[in-house]
């Protein structure tokens, strides 16, 4: 085989890296600029220029800001291993306790390593109907999770008094990424600190401890 052929037995090869390569800078660089400048202060010729690439190019890969901004979010949410939090949610062995502790051990990953994004998309949510979308459709998504973790449980594992839907309540309210950012950024905690108060505050929350 010449050298020209085994290059072209490669090319296709070498344009998915080339473009996963490419949306990989536009993402990063749409996160740099939608931090230090706000959504709405940012422009996909922005976001262009500082990738490097044409405007043209993320129209074709993204549509528009908002779908770029979509792919970001889809980023968080992979960067905090949910594969990871599914194996230990199904593990058979796993009670409640633990199945809470990985339910909380996610979301310490997920602000602290994509809370930027959340909090960034959150406020401009607040004028932005596209992104007040995106940003609904997250909240749901994490409250699906806790109603199909929490109707799994046996009758009685929940405190007395204690409804599926208070329960999904009780948790959103503990463990959400301002709490987060008030123990790591306003009170210095590490993040294994607040993921193990996490792990205390949330059983003792919502599971019956007599059962």
């Amino acid at each position: 085989m010449t050298e020209n052929q085994a290059r072209r037995r490669y090319d296709s090869l070498r344009r998915t890296t080339q473009a996963l390569e490419t949306r990989a800078e536009i993402a990063r660089a749409a996160r740099r600029l939608f931090v230090a400048q706000g959504w709405a202060g940012t422009t996909v010729r922005d976001v262009a220029r500082e990738a490097g690439v044409s405007a043209p190019t993320i129209y074709a890969t993204y549509q528009n800001k908002a779908g770029l901004t979509q792919a970001l979010v889809d980023a968080a949410d992979l960067s905090a291993e949910p594969a990871r939090m599914l194996a230990e949610l199904e593990d058979p062995q796993a009670a409640p306790e633990r199945q809470l502790a990985a339910m909380a051990a996610f979301d310490r990953r997920l602000y602290e390593r994509a809370g930027d994004i959340i909090a960034l998309i959150r406020e401009a949510a607040r004028t932005e109907p596209e992104l007040a979308a995106i940003y609904t459709d997250g909240r749901r998504a994490a409250d699906r999770t806790r109603i199909q973790v929490f109707s799994s449980w046996p009758d009685g594992t929940l405190r007395p008094g204690l409804d599926l839907d208070s329960a999904v309540d009780i948790y959103a309210a503990l463990c959400n990424i301002d709490i987060y950012a008030t123990f790591v950024d306003e009170r210095g905690w590490h993040p294994d600190r607040v993921e193990h108060w996490w792990g205390e505050v949330l059983p003792r929350e919502l599971l019956d401890p007599d059962r």
